[in-house]
């Protein structure tokens, strides 16, 4: 069988109110994402509101008090990183409402290929590739997590093992045939903040 992938989604994407770093829902579409793409969004959203924000927050009540404000560093970088604490919060708070989250280990046994599918496919020039679908905040190209709005997901999904589908991308069109649809559980990794190097009167 062959399917061909000409074209993306043409309806205009939802718009965020914050730019976390992951392109837009599509609109008229649920925000999809694994379990271990929820959980991690939620402890980093944990660790935000309990820890780091009011960390910081009392840095800047003790910068405040130290004098002018005008020309304090811990105050005035203080209060640029609770803004960006707070757009972040605003944005992981709203995708984690709109979730719509899916168990690849959950899904009955198929060879179709649908969102969190961990999927073989031969490139033209014989290579093969692993990916495996997730969601728009969970890419990591380094590991194969492709998001499911990316090309190479659009093409592949719905798609079943021995198909040939088009891959249609800035550099061209490719046909990749699928070799293994496989459904099998993410590996939970805890969230871990990155350390801070700001310290008040840090130099």
């Amino acid at each position: 069988m062959s399917k061909a992938f000409t074209r993306e989604n043409d309806a205009a994407p939802e718009a965020d109110d914050d730019d976390g770093g992951a392109p837009p829902i599509p609109a008229g579409s649920k925000n999809y994402m694994t379990p271990h793409g929820w959980r991690r969004m939620r402890d980093e959203l944990s660790h935000l509101v309990k820890v780091e924000r009011p960390e910081v927050t009392a840095i800047v009540s003790w910068a405040a008090s130290n004098g002018d404000r005008s020309e304090n560093g811990d105050y005035q970088y203080g209060k640029k990183r609770l803004r960006e604490i707070d757009r972040r919060i605003r944005y992981l708070t709203k995708r984690l409402e709109n979730a719509e989250v899916v168990d690849p280990a959950a899904r009955e046994e198929t060879d179709q290929v649908f969102f969190a599918a961990t999927v073989t496919y031969a490139k033209g020039d014989g290579a093969d590739v692993t990916v495996r679908i997730v969601g728009l905040d969970e890419t990591d190209l380094g590991r194969g997590y492709v998001s499911w709005v990316s090309p190479v997901a659009r093409a592949l999904i719905k798609a079943r093992e021995g198909d040939t589908v088009t891959l249609v991308t800035p550099a061209g069109r490719e046909d990749i045939d699928i070799l293994e649809v496989r459904y099998e559980e993410i590996p939970m990794e805890r969230f871990t903040p990155a350390a801070s190097t700001w310290r008040p009167n840090a130099k």
